[in-house]
């Protein structure tokens, strides 16, 4: 492998006392390319008027990241380059092309303490080179060499077709339409700026081994498609983590933040009750039940979802990270090595709501007392503000005994029994300096009252008189850990209204519509019946099985949707064009279903909605929607024997990158922070999540008919940040005045990048959309470690032909991992698969 040589006047920037020096030349190699690990999608075409690099970086954490002051203007490294390879080690090495413009202002912010690498990195030295023509070679031929693992079908002489490229649409970037006149950001480079063009002859097409749709690798990446969507806000939105770096000091900070007393969410945790219950028996699994549905009657299930936390997924999964509250629901003592791994999240600053479980610590013990068991007893409760509440409750049998000396403060909630005793049975325990805390009870207040827990109709009617209490005093307790017990009914489903972004689109709708309705004007799917009607009443009936279409356009009319606003943001050839928009419905996901194989595909068919009921998430999660969120499901259509037909993972990478580049390439947004996270996530810096991608695949024949499915937060800050919040912090800090910017608008201009997107991925494979992605995504030289927390540690260097993840090995080696199936978070126990 060729040296990389520098030129013979090179500039150089490297510290020298604690401050930078002036450019100086020198002549020095670095070491063979073989000890790169480089980006294989990445093109090595040097053009003219670029430069290729060097940044040399060593790893700051906690105190010692200096920080540039709020008046100065932080410049990103990835925003005025584009990665070639990387060599991850003490120092960390990324070599990087840029334009000679933007080269000069890495320097320059370089020298002034204000760039920015990610994730920890300080940038030490900074040296321009020449790849000689050897190297670049050898490097092109080491890209090309490593095709991905995949099945091959027997050759086709059809698949040699050429693929013509469409011309690329113009994205609408007028300010009236935005409803905004956007300030100039400070700094940062537009989105072209770091995607390389490739040369490539007219209608030359590069064909790689097909995907099948039985491809294990193809449907498990497709499969693990979304975690679920938070879509969330707190009532008071703390002030946004200064992000001059993505440093473990910054999370470290968010690991137990606190206000005004309560805890905030702003670790970017997902909104997760977890429920533990013990072992898998039918017993545990009518416990989980019991729980559940109590804590989904007290919270509200728009900003919560509750799911159980089998032992084996304790023990496994890092659901530590993703878990708000933890509720120990058993009544078997639990195991050493869980009981650790509770402790640890409270030790993180974690929150634990004990039902009649033996569990305990700090001190406190559980003592068994037989004449309280299932008896129903008069039980005080104390609130930290000294008030009470009697109720009537139903003892488990046990109560709570302090340590030597263990006093409980005056301002902690207590609960005890009207007994000469004065049996304590509720309790609130703080654990650790991170805010870690604990309310433990041996009441039942999981059980509603019924006859099947009580033995005389005395003791029913005493529950019975005491429930709303009950609830009173669980909300209290789940108030007290943090969460938000203002519970919303669930909206009412809506019609679907039948609109169209093109009135070329009217009358060939229309008249596909008069041959496939049947004679009630009805069109059937499996699952979904969609009945079109002129106009809608109160008569007609709205359910998730069965909805109405109204087609008269020029009646509707809503707050959350202006489809002139929509019209003007669309700029595509083909899809977006055939609007089906509900106020509210169960999910967009099953809207198109019963069109998606019928419908010709050059009416675009999209579903959008302002609210959903049940929307739908990776496996068994859920997916949280309330009023703010751009929620939509898109159909394409994509050849089979096509470079993304060969590569559908890359479909779930293209509509994230999509979300992004819809916001960011608005003149004066270009800053706003906003990442993609692998494999389809929306983020906001790395810290929080802000949307998701769901991508379901159909073969039929030689098409793939794709769902995709997407909802990112836009206006609702509830429960975790929004869009509009990371405009307004960016006015903030910089004095800028943009303007907040509309679901309608985005979800317009996402769809139209999307067709851009893919319009560039069937004429260049990967490469042609890889730099873009890597500019945005929230993983540049991010350590991981493989198979759990104890595992080798990895470097994240990117995506491999496929769309799954390549990391370099500290032994040198570049490798795929895979997800290991859990659903808490992707990027954590990832693992090498087999090789057959």
């Amino acid at each position: 492998m060729g040296d990389l040589v520098l030129e013979t006047a090179p500039r150089v920037w490297c510290p020298r006392e604690g401050a930078r020096k002036a450019p100086t030349v020198t002549e020095q190699s670095v070491d063979d390319l073989n000890k790169w690990a480089l980006f294989l999608v990445s093109p090595f075409i040097l053009e003219a008027e670029h430069i290729a690099f060097v940044t040399e970086s060593i790893w700051v954490q906690g105190d010692n990241l200096q920080r540039p002051s709020s008046s100065e203007t932080v410049v990103k490294w990835s925003d005025y380059c584009l990665p070639l390879a990387c060599r991850p080690g003490d120092p960390y090495q990324l070599i990087a092309k840029a334009s000679v413009d933007n080269f000069s202002k890495l320097g320059v912010a370089f020298m002034e303490d204000r760039l920015q690498i990610t994730n920890g990195l300080i940038p030490q030295k900074i040296i321009s080179v020449h790849l000689q023509d050897s190297a670049l070679k050898e490097l092109k031929d080491q890209a090309t060499d490593k095709p991905a693992r995949i099945l091959q079908p027997s050759p086709d002489p059809a698949a040699e077709s050429s693929l013509e490229g469409k011309p690329e649409p113009d994205v609408m970037e007028d300010p009236a339409v935005l409803g905004t006149e956007p300030a100039q950001g400070k700094g940062g480079a537009s989105g072209s700026e770091s995607a390389a063009e490739r040369d490539r002859e007219p209608g030359s097409v590069e064909l790689c081994h097909l995907h099948l749709s039985s491809c294990h690798e193809c449907l498990e990446l497709e499969n693990s498609t979304i975690e679920s969507v938070k879509f969330a806000s707190a009532e008071n939105i703390p002030d946004l983590p200064y992000d001059h770096s993505s440093s473990s000091e910054g999370v470290a900070d968010a690991t137990c933040p606190e206000r005004e007393g309560r805890r905030v969410n702003t670790t970017g945790k997902a909104p997760n009750i977890l429920i533990y219950v013990g072992s898998d028996s039918q017993e545990a699994l009518g416990r989980f039940r019991q729980v559940r549905s109590v804590l989904a009657d007290c919270v509200d299930t728009d900003n919560y979802t509750l799911y159980q936390l089998p032992g084996e997924s304790a023990r496994r999964d890092p659901w530590s990270d993703n878990c708000l509250l933890l509720v120990i629901a058993t009544r078997e003592s639990v195991p050493k090595d869980l009981h650790r791994k509770f402790m640890a999240y409270l030790s993180q600053g974690g929150k634990v709501l004990g039902l009649s479980s033996p569990f305990t610590f700090a001190g406190f013990r559980v003592r068994t007392k037989d004449a309280l068991r299932d008896t129903v007893q008069n039980l005080v409760f104390s609130r930290a503000d000294q008030s009470q509440v009697k109720l009537s409750v139903l003892s488990s049998g046990c109560i709570y005994v302090g340590g030597p000396g263990e006093q409980l403060s005056v301002d902690k909630l207590q609960g005890r029994l009207e007994n000469e005793d004065q049996d304590r049975l509720i309790v609130q325990v703080p654990f650790g300096t991170c805010g870690g805390e604990a309310v433990l009870c041996q009441v039942h207040l999981e059980l509603p009252p019924s006859s099947s827990v009580v033995q005389t109709r005395e003791d029913f009617d005493l529950l019975k008189s005491s429930n709303m209490r009950r609830y009173e005093v669980l909300k209290d307790i789940l108030t007290a850990l943090g969460l938000s017990c203002a519970v919303k009914q669930a909206p009412a489903l809506t019609p679907l209204h039948l609109l169209w972004a093109a009135e070329e689109i009217r009358d060939p709708l229309m008249q596909w519509l008069g041959k496939h309705v049947d004679l009630e004007g009805v069109i059937k799917s499996s699952k979904l019946s969609l009945r079109f009607v002129p106009s809608y009443t109160s008569e007609i009936e709205v359910t998730p099985t069965a909805i109405p279409v109204v087609t008269d356009m020029e009646a509707f009319s809503s707050e959350n949707f202006n489809l002139e606003i929509y019209r003007q943001n669309l700029r595509t050839e083909q899809l977006g064009k055939t609007i089906l928009f509900a106020e509210v419905t169960s999910t967009t996901m099953s809207l198109l279903e019963g069109l998606m194989f019928e419908m010709p595909q050059e009416m675009g068919l999209i579903a959008i909605a302002a609210r959903q009921t049940e929307g739908k998430g990776r496996g068994r999660n859920a997916w949280l929607s309330p009023a703010g969120c751009a929620l939509s499901t898109l159909l394409v259509s994509i050849p089979l024997r096509s470079n993304l037909g060969q590569r559908i993972p890359f479909v779930q990478h293209l509509m994230s990158l999509a979300v992004v580049e819809a916001v960011r390439s608005i003149p004066g947004y270009q800053d706003i922070n906003l990442r993609v996270k692998w494999p389809n996530d929306i983020y906001y810096s790395d810290l929080m999540k802000l949307g998701g991608v769901l991508v379901n695949s159909t073969l039929m024949g030689e098409t793939f008919y794709i769902l995709i499915g997407c909802g990112f937060n836009v206006t609702n800050s509830n429960p975790t940040i929004c869009i509009n919040d990371l405009i307004a912090e960016y006015n903030k800090e910089y004095g800028a005045e943009l303007k907040p910017l509309r679901a309608d608008c985005l979800i317009a201009r996402t769809v139209t990048v999307l067709e851009k997107l893919i319009d560039t991925f069937q004429d260049q494979g990967p490469d042609g959309v890889l730099p873009l992605y890597y500019k945005y995504w929230a993983h540049s030289a991010q350590q991981i470690r493989l198979g759990g927390e104890e595992g080798p540690k990895v470097w994240i260097v990117g995506l491999d032909d496929s769309g799954f993840l390549q990391v370099h090995q500290e032994d040198g080696k570049v490798v795929t991992v895979h997800p290991d199936g859990n659903s808490f978070d992707m990027l954590r126990n990832l693992i090498v698969p087999k090789r057959l």
